[in-house]
């Protein structure tokens, strides 16, 4: 069900986060693996809980659980078809769900199996729902110093490249802890990526300040996970806005982590009157208890965007899109046709 009827997109979106939580907590006790608050209504108020961490840091200890559970082929291709089929539930058109397979290995599964069980996932959920358009970003993660997994982000770049299309797996991005190193110490492996003329996303400027912007931007990428500290350096916005970077906003994480102290302080909207490309994602739909839906209500009542500044910036989201051009053209068209004077 859903309130808002023009084609919706969603461009960041984590597997691990975004799964429906009776179905983790039965894989998880299928698979031995307790959960914390033992019940299931016990790792709900967990989850709950943990959506007011004090910073992205403490947040990101909710995919502890996850993460655990999901190390077989099945678990990841399960998770994968619900949630494309939850996605085509609240009228998402088309979206971009991400994870890091390098999560995925400490049982059985190489990297490649990973993506392949995600693969087969987003196969099965698109056969049920011929609506929705849906692709996959793999994520190289930052869990310390680079050199922690720098091999097993490198993996992930010539996974990425392996299974590269316009119709399955479109991009890399790096995700994790901001702030533990330099974001520009992970320049070697998007100098790697670009070499192979793949599609580039970077987590950057929402737990950390405008200078992670400015590293991502340096890495080649056309779009930024967060961004919204780039507000404090207009140069940077000017910069980016001639540049035509896409900020992938997530709103509800963003208050979540307190990386914006409300919605209503957030610069979303001056930062897309400044130029900006802006899109609205949701980030995690299980952990922060929001669709698209919740986060374009807290745009109209509290972030001050109008009807039509939600239509633009799902246009936004189309042009920023890994998308085939023919679907690019017909959901601009679509969108177009829903805007008023």
């Amino acid at each position: 069900m859903t309130n808002y009827h023009f084609p919706k997109i969603d461009l960041h979106l984590h597997l691990d986060g975004s799964f429906r939580t009776e179905t983790l907590y039965r894989l998880a006790r299928e698979r031995g693996i307790t959960l914390p608050g033992g019940t299931l209504e016990g790792y709900r108020k967990f989850l709950y809980d943990c959506s007011g961490a004090e910073s992205v840091n403490e947040y990101l200890k909710m995919f502890d659980g996850p993460t655990q559970v999901l190390q077989d082929a099945d678990s990841l291709s399960v998770i994968t078809e619900e949630l494309i089929c939850d996605l085509a539930g609240y009228g998402v058109r088309y979206a971009e769900i991400r994870f890091a397979p390098q999560l995925h290995t400490a049982g059985q599964l190489s990297q490649s199996d990973a993506v392949e069980a995600v693969l087969k996932g987003r196969a099965s959920g698109l056969k049920k729902n011929p609506g929705i358009h849906v692709n996959l970003i793999t994520c190289m993660m930052c869990v310390g110093p680079e050199t922690a997994n720098w091999d097993a982000n490198m993996e992930t770049v010539e996974v990425c490249r392996r299974y590269f299309s316009d119709d399955g797996v479109v991009a890399l991005d790096l995700a994790g802890a901001e702030g533990i190193v330099p974001l520009a110490n992970f320049a070697p492996l998007f100098e790697k990526a670009r070499e192979y003329g793949l599609n580039l996303t970077c987590h950057a400027g929402d737990s950390q300040d405008w200078r992670t912007v400015r590293d991502a931007i340096g890495f080649g990428v056309s779009r930024i996970g967060h961004g919204h500290h780039i507000y404090e350096n207009p140069e940077l916005v000017r910069k980016a806005a001639e540049k035509g970077i896409f900020l992938e906003i997530c709103p509800t994480s963003n208050v979540q982590c307190r990386t914006r102290e409300s919605y209503a302080m957030h610069p979303a909207k001056n930062l897309l009157q400044m130029g900006i490309p802006v899109t609205i994602n949701t980030d995690n739909m299980a952990m922060a208890r929001v669709t698209l839906d919740d986060e374009y209500d807290h745009c109209l009542n509290e972030m001050g965007f109008t009807m039509n500044d939600l239509i633009c910036m799902n246009i936004n989201s189309a042009n920023a899109a890994f998308m085939k051009d023919d679907l690019r053209k017909q959901i601009i068209a679509e969108l177009q046709s829903y805007l008023k004077d």
